[in-house]
């Protein structure tokens, strides 16, 4: 069987961790920001973890 490809936009958007978890970023933080509240910015900055549901078939995406 051949080696899987990489889905280019997906391993743009996705870090993998030392411990094997799949960071990444929050949406809706790149424009109209004037109406959304300061602490809503605020925890937008902060990475997060894709869920366990989604873990196995972005992994595939990723080629691991």
């Amino acid at each position: 069987m051949p080696k899987l490809k990489t889905r280019r936009g997906v391993a743009k958007r996705i870090k993998v961790t030392s411990k094997g978890k799949l960071k990444r970023s929050h949406a809706f933080k790149s424009h109209i920001l004037t109406k959304k509240t300061s602490k809503r910015k605020r925890n937008l900055r902060q990475n997060g973890l894709v869920n366990k549901a989604d873990e196995k078939r972005i992994k595939r995406m990723l080629g691991l």
